[in-house]
């Protein structure tokens, strides 16, 4: 009996609709854009891809071992609105040759089942449409007993495409991720918290086609910048990847000092917005970057009601987006959870930098301008020009460079206990006592443990752990917390 063996996988990528309402010239940038981004992801994997672009579609056939990296790249970059998984077969001329071919490939799939066989054919033939999907279908039918044709509400639809002599058979279909490739409509700066909604608003602006920068006011040490630093490169590594971009980190806890000192306490929300506006405007200009993002929501925290809003933006000239703005927080949450982003943001350390004593919701002009008089401007201009810039792509090392956390390489006898905190099932093995507690149970866990144990937290590339080290050193005080990275 011979074997099918099946050496290449082709994906038929359909671009996103707003792109193909587009103007001929745009329609045309869009799709170079997206094939070039698509390039330069791919390659990453390896470099025996094949890549076709056509006015309508991109056409990718690679290697069968690089397929589920592949379709993961597919599925999370922006442009493509529909990811088809095709076999591709040439030189088929005849209905025999295509009958005998698909019944091949889908004998396996429509046993005891009912099927349809849909087709969309291009070039010239001596056939139709419905006359291949009728030989094709009677084929099968003949060649597989228990297996019957449904027409209108079949278990198997096959679909296939031929173009010219070449057959392709539609193996799976995928929604992608829809919306215009990044490159294609400008840059942004995002004001990154690493919670739940700057996250998601970040994740939009992607998605969306934007560049997305990243800006992080530190108001709470090493740990909450390694946390931070820890999302942005996560949303940027999985959505973003094919462009270059920055993570800006601007120190404020002497601006935070200076609100305390010179801003009544009903206001001091409102101010520190206002003071990030103003601090993020200006980098942004150096970056020659036209608008700021926020994950604001309307009246989901009492600065953020429309008046206070209002407040807020009077601080800056720069267009800023809040995508976010009439969600709610379960929605936002389902799009976390969705992205990945909720596991980062519900283990974030939480930093309030400034608790009002009854915020202001209305807040006025008139006072505003009277407390924003009363700030001392100088203490904004030395952190923007204390502020540090690094390419997202750098982050890991950064992490590493900045974590004041002992890793240890080797284990050379019993006396640690490792803490498995990745987020699988999987558990290291070593010689020492293994504890399994996930990343996202971690800060409450670990309180429960024997204070008077030696540990190490472990994951796949330290990052992860490295940041719950330092948390745990950090806030809670444990110094009996390490890493365990082993040699490569």
């Amino acid at each position: 009996m011979q074997i099918l063996q099946i050496k290449t996988q082709k994906f038929i990528l359909k671009f996103f609709p707003e792109i193909m309402i587009k103007g001929s010239s745009a329609k045309r940038q869009m799709s170079a854009q997206l094939y070039d981004n698509l390039l330069k992801l791919l390659n990453k994997i390896t470099s025996n891809i094949k890549a076709k672009k056509f006015l309508d579609k991109i056409e990718i056939v690679c290697p069968i071992e690089c397929l589920e990296e592949v379709r993961d790249v597919l599925l999370n970059t922006p442009g493509i609105e529909q990811i088809l998984e095709a076999l591709q077969f040439d030189n088929m001329q005849t209905l025999d040759d295509i009958k005998v071919k698909v019944n091949e490939i889908m004998k396996d799939k429509i046993q005891d089942k009912s099927f349809v066989v849909r087709v969309k054919r291009t070039g010239s033939h001596d056939f139709k449409s419905p006359k291949i999907e009728q030989t094709v279908g009677g084929y099968i039918l003949s060649k597989n007993e228990g297996s019957k044709v449904d027409l209108h509400n079949p278990d198997i639809i096959i679909l296939l495409e031929l173009i010219h002599a070449q057959l392709n058979i539609i193996t799976l279909k995928h929604k992608g991720l829809g919306g215009f490739p990044i490159g294609t409509q400008g840059s942004i700066l995002s004001l990154m918290s690493g919670g739940f909604d700057s996250s998601v608003a970040s994740y939009l602006t992607m998605k969306r086609g934007l560049k997305t920068h990243f800006i992080f006011f530190n108001l709470g040490g090493i740990a909450h910048e390694i946390g931070v630093k820890q999302v942005a490169f996560y949303l940027w590594n999985k959505f973003g990847s094919s462009h270059r971009v920055s993570f800006i980190s601007v120190p404020f806890d002497d601006v935070l000092e200076e609100i305390f000192k010179s801003t009544a306490p009903s206001y001091m929300g409102v101010t520190l917005k206002r003071l990030m506006l103003k601090a993020s405007t200006k980098i942004a200009n150096d970056m020659n970057i036209d608008a700021l993002l926020t994950g604001e929501s309307v009246a989901q925290v009492s600065s953020q009601t429309l008046r206070n809003l209002a407040l807020i933006d009077q601080a800056c000239d720069k267009l800023i987006l809040r995508p976010l703005s009439t969600m709610n927080k379960p929605e936002i949450i389902d799009i976390a959870n969705t992205i990945g982003t909720r596991r980062f943001a519900e283990q974030m350390p939480e930093y309030c930098g400034v608790i009002s004593q009854n915020p202001i919701i209305h807040g006025s002009y008139k006072r505003m301008k009277e407390e924003d008089r009363k700030f001392d401007y100088t203490v904004l201009d030395k952190a923007i020009e204390n502020s540090v810039s690094i390419y997202i792509n750098e982050v890991v090392d950064d992490i590493k460079n900045i974590a004041k956390i002992e890793v240890i390489n080797e284990i050379k006898n019993t006396k640690y206990i490792i803490i498995d905190i990745r987020e699988s099932k999987d558990c290291i093995q070593t010689v020492c006592k293994t504890l399994k507690i996930p990343f996202y149970k971690l800060k409450n866990e670990f309180k429960k443990l024997d204070p008077n144990e030696e540990y190490l937290l472990y994951c796949e590339k330290g990052i992860m752990s490295q940041l719950h080290a330092q948390y745990l050193q950090d806030l809670q005080k444990c110094k009996n917390v390490r890493v365990y990275r082993p040699k490569d």
